[in-house]
């Protein structure tokens, strides 16, 4: 079983930046690859990055690409998404998911945090 605690979201204007940590209980945590997906109101939910179990790959969508990057703190249990370069269209809930698969699709992925907000304004 894993816990996973996302923190860090919150309101900033275009072109800004934010750190959202991605904080896991449990002893097997760096066994997990890590996703990071969002979901803004009315719409889909939808993949922003992963990271590998060991943090040695990530890979991102092209509407991130450059932007977005991804670090993960095994001996910390944590896990980090930087997002720069922010849009109003990155408004959405931010979550964190851990999956034994290094995979892209939400239904890989076994574990998830409860969200945070972020709010880009133009």
């Amino acid at each position: 079983q894993v816990q996973l605690v996302e923190s860090g979201g919150g309101l900033v204007q275009a072109g800004g930046s934010l750190r959202l940590s991605c904080a896991a209980s449990g002893h097997t945590f760096s066994s997990y690859a890590m996703g990071w997906f969002r979901q803004a109101a009315g719409k889909e939910r939808e993949f922003v990055g992963r990271i590998s179990a060991s943090g040695t790959s990530t890979y991102f969508p092209d509407s991130v690409k450059g932007r977005f990057t991804i670090s993960r703190d095994n001996a910390k249990n944590t896990v980090f998404l930087q997002l720069n370069g922010l849009k109003p269209e990155d408004t959405a809930t931010y979550y964190c998911a851990a999956s034994r698969l290094f995979s892209t699709y939400s239904k890989n992925y076994d574990y998830w945090g409860q969200g945070t907000q972020v709010t880009v304004s133009s």
